[in-house]
Parts: C-alpha cells; sequence; structure tokens
C-alpha cells in the first residue's frame, strides 16, 4: 500500500470525569476500507469528531495528506475533503432534499441561488445511489431509510478524499445495503480511503479491508480483515467470548390476552390489521420497508390518527387520541429515531429518565424533588448498566447506545403495561445488544406484553415468542417462531403468497 492518507499519532481526548480517548493512533491509506469497531462508549465517535475538527484533541497529532493538520470546525475538514456521513441524521427537516445535500455550499448564478443547478446535481447524487426521491421533497416527510440515504447523498456530493461512514446501513434495507456497497467499491476503485463504522459486524466481510478495535478509550489492536474472525474482532471489542448472541429465554407467554387490536386502519398506511398481544410474550413485527409497521406502531400509541378500528387493553375498550392518554393507559412507544422522538437530548439524564412519570418524583405542591430523581435516574443506571459520568450528564454526549438505554429506563420508570419497542437494537454494539435482548426477556417475565419491531430476521427469530409479518400495510401472516424461517417470514414480507393465489397457485392447491 502507499503512505498514509490520514494517520493519527497518540491522540488522547478527556471529558469531565471520563477519559474517552487515551493515546489512540490509526491510519488509513488510499483506496481503503477500514473499519473501527468496538462497543458503545469505546471512543468511535470521539475519534470521529476529531479527525473532522467537531473536538480538539488534548494530546496527540493528526496528519492528513502529508501534512500535520488540525481543522478547527467540521466545515474546514470538509473543504480538506473529508466527509462524513452521521448515525445521528444531521438533516434539516424544513429544507429540501437539495437544499440539505448542498447547504452552505449552493450553486450561485450572482447574489442567488442557482435554483435549476442546485436540483440537477442533487439528481445526479441521488441517482448515484439508485435513491428515487424527488430532489425538491421536503426532508421532515422522509422516512427514517429515506433520509439516511440523503445523509449519504450528502457526503458522496462533496468529492472527498476521504469518506467516514458512522453506521450507515442501520436503516436501510438489503437491496439499499447492496447499492451502497457498490458505491463503496467505486471510492475504493477512485483511491477514496473510507472509515466504516458499524455494529453490524457480518456484514463487513463484502467490504472492509482492515479493522481497528477500540475498548474503553484505548487502541486494542489493528487487524487485516483476512487474518482474523468475527468471533476474535467480538472478543477484543467486549474483553470476553459470547457463546450466543441471544440470551436463553425466561419468559413464556400465557393465554391472558394483554392487548388486542382489531381492524385498525389509516388510510394511506395500514389497512384492516389485527392481532393479540398475550401476557408474557414478546410479538415481532417484521416486514420489508414501508410495509406499516412503524406506523401501525405510531397509531397504537396515540402519535398518529386512525381512520377506523380498536384497540383493547385487558379486555376494556380504549379511545386513545394521542400518547399522552396511551401513557397514561400503561402504553408506551420507543422510536426507531430516537434522537427526534425520543431522548431530550439537551436535557440530563436523570430528567429524561423522570420525564414520563414525574408525579412520582414531586411533591405534594408538585414541585420536583432532585434527590429522589437522582436516586431513581441512579438505579437505571446501574440495572441497564448505562455508561455515565453522572445522572447530571446532558444526554447529548452519551453514546447512541446508552441513549437508547435513557430511552428504555424513561419507560421502565413509567411501570407500563405494554412496551413497543421500534428498532430497539439500531446503532448498539454486540455486547450491549446482549444485554437490551436480556431486559425484553426479564419485562415479559414480568408479565409485560412486549411487541419487537426490527428489521433484522435474526433478532426476530432469536427474542420473539411469535411474528406478525407486514406486507403493503396489512398483516400478511402471524407465524410461530420457533417454527418458522427466514425464508418463510421473506416469503410472506415480499407479498408471495398473495401473488400465489393470483396466479391460482396457492400452497396446497392443486394446478
Amino acid at each position: 500500500m502507499t503512505d498514509a492518507l490520514l494517520r493519527l499519532d497518540g491522540i488522547t481526548k478527556r471529558f469531565v470525569g471520563v477519559a474517552a480517548l487515551q493515546d489512540v493512533s490509526f491510519e488509513l491509506h488510499r483506496g481503503e476500507v477500514h473499519a473501527v469497531c468496538g462497543e458503545n462508549g469505546a471512543g468511535k465517535s470521539t475519534l470521529m469528531k476529531v479527525i473532522t475538527g467537531q473536538l480538539q484533541p488534548d494530546a496527540g497529532c493528526m496528519v492528513y495528506q502529508g501534512r500535520q493538520a488540525r481543522f478547527g470546525s467540521p466545515r474546514e475538514a470538509q473543504a480538506a475533503g473529508i466527509a462524513m456521513i452521521h448515525q445521528e441524521l444531521n438533516l434539516v427537516p424544513h429544507l429540501s432534499v437539495a437544499e440539505n445535500l448542498y447547504l452552505a455550499r449552493e450553486p450561485r448564478r450572482g447574489w442567488f441561488v442557482d435554483r435549476v443547478a442546485l436540483r440537477a446535481n442533487a439528481a445526479r447524487c441521488l441517482a448515484r445511489l439508485g435513491v428515487g426521491i424527488d430532489p425538491s421533497t421536503r426532508v421532515g416527510t422522509l422516512s427514517v431509510a429515506e433520509r439516511q440515504m440523503v445523509e449519504i447523498a450528502k457526503a458522496l456530493s462533496i468529492d472527498a478524499a476521504v469518506v467516514i461512514m458512522d453506521e450507515p446501513t442501520s436503516s436501510l434495507t438489503t437491496a439499499e445495503t447492496a447499492r451502497l456497497f457498490e458505491v463503496i467499491r467505486d471510492l475504493k476503485r477512485d483511491g477514496v480511503g473510507v472509515i466504516y463504522i458499524s455494529h453490524r459486524l457480518d456484514e463487513m466481510a463484502q467490504i472492509v479491508d482492515r479493522i481497528t478495535v477500540l475498548r474503553d478509550g484505548r487502541h486494542v489492536g489493528t487487524h487485516a480483515l483476512a487474518a482474523t474472525t468475527i468471533d476474535d474482532v467480538v472478543v477484543r471489542m467486549v474483553g470476553r467470548a459470547l457463546d450466543d448472541k441471544f440470551p436463553p429465554r425466561t419468559s413464556a407467554p400465557t393465554t391472558d390476552v394483554v392487548m388486542a387490536v382489531d381492524g385498525l386502519t389509516r388510510k394511506g398506511a395500514f389497512a384492516d390489521v389485527g392481532f393479540e398481544l398475550r401476557r408474557g410474550e414478546i410479538l415481532g413485527f417484521a416486514g420489508l420497508l414501508g410495509a406499516g409497521r412503524t406506523e401501525v406502531a405510531r397509531a397504537i400509541f396515540g402519535a398518529d390518527p386512525v381512520d377506523a378500528g380498536s384497540v383493547r387493553l385487558a379486555g376494556g375498550p380504549l379511545r386513545i387520541r394521542s400518547p399522552r392518554d396511551a401513557i397514561r393507559h400503561g402504553i408506551a412507544y420507543l422510536s426507531e429515531d430516537r434522537k427526534a422522538h425520543g431522548v431530550a437530548v439537551d436535557m440530563t439524564v436523570a430528567h429524561n429518565v423522570t420525564m414520563a412519570n414525574l408525579a412520582a418524583v414531586a411533591s405534594r405542591l408538585g414541585f420536583l424533588q432532585f434527590a429522589e430523581e437522582d436516586a431513581v435516574a441512579r438505579r437505571y443506571v446501574d440495572t441497564l448498566a448505562i455508561r455515565t459520568p453522572s445522572t447530571r450528564q446532558r444526554v447529548r454526549l452519551l453514546s447512541g447506545g446508552n441513549q437508547q438505554k435513557v430511552v428504555i429506563a424513561k419507560w421502565l420508570f413509567r411501570d407500563s403495561r405494554v412496551l413497543l419497542f421500534d428498532e430497539p437494537t439500531r446503532g448498539i454494539d454486540v455486547g450491549a445488544k446482549y444485554a437490551i435482548y436480556q431486559l425484553l426477556d426479564q419485562l415479559a417475565a414480568r408479565g409485560i406484553g412486549v411487541v419487537l419491531i426490527s428489521s433484522e430476521l435474526p433478532e426476530i427469530l432469536g427474542m420473539t415468542d411469535r411474528v406478525a409479518v407486514f406486507h403493503a400495510g396489512r398483516i400478511a401472516a402471524v407465524l410461530d417462531t420457533r417454527r418458522t424461517s427466514q425464508e418463510e417470514i421473506m416469503h410472506h414480507a415480499s407479498g408471495r403468497p398473495a401473488l400465489q393465489r393470483v396466479l391460482g397457485h396457492a400452497p396446497g392447491h392443486a394446478s
């Protein structure tokens, strides 16, 4: 290989109460895809923020394209040819896709923005990814997966020498992921260096050349992918072997129906959705992007209106017109977009944990009792192993996985009867995933009804009792998880049984 395109030597960064990076060194070569792995809180995001000028190191130096460099801001790094695709989407929702792609660097004609060139340039970026999104579409109307593709297109529009990808596939379908990998291979051929961060370790074999592992802010090792295994990477990440991806189940569903949904319909989103959730059960929602899984969960939670249908809890009918109604009845929803709908990032861990149940930490006169709030927060920090120097730490400063745990703590403190988990392990490392799986099982064992919405079929098969498979806004099948397979789930998710019925070739039908 040629000399390093980017080299970091002895990078150290400390925050109040915690050393985020300690003497970390790293090299990226031209035309290389270099993965950076580690548990949430291992220092991956902090290292990327140092590279892009968002943070300044306390010690160490960076050499970029043969010259020592230290960028004062992300804009300086971007101007030098370093682009970053963020896990937590940094898009402006009220602007169009095109305006987001070229924000602060719009093509101009004199004093004015050249709208024709802006739209044309944006269309080319989106076409490179095979994305059929109109550049004039307002970003706020897009799904999480579509916004992720816009974030990727934004980075690729810069013509960068280094592209940093932080969990780029966490919201993408299999087809979209395959297209992204084709783009990454094109970047490699063009000599671009790619830093790739992902908790989906199995996908790395398709594109990664080398892997660097961080643990507790330290550099554990760098290895060629061909010279190591995923199991070895996991051991280096967590400091121990994980013999199983999923914990043994201690919960078991009963015949007691905790929630029943019947004929739930919202025009243009889903129709005639019905299912039963049993006490002690983990019910999976599977399906392709846009199948209606999230939309149904949001409707049950009162976040979106419905045109028809009913929800019954413990046999009694509910009238849910808002999330406040759902919360009062004991229904909680953990959004797939935790930054927008899960946590208040500028508030403390303690405030986030108690915000859905303030009455429990308030005096008779309604004043917040800070000592009681802090005690509650400390209990959940310990229970969920949330990595934070203090319950008074702002949530913005936590890693993505620890932010997710704060969301879960919030609803546990509310003592909910039904928990709707929408992609709860999105962007979470393998060790933290296992802890959340254990938590899901413990919740079900306590008699709480759990719905797990996941795009990862191994997760559905490993953690649920039954799975409701969505296709085109309807439930195509409800399957016993222990008696089904990924192939059967995908068969229903893709609408093949319906197609076979139309053609007169349904299973069991003699042609």
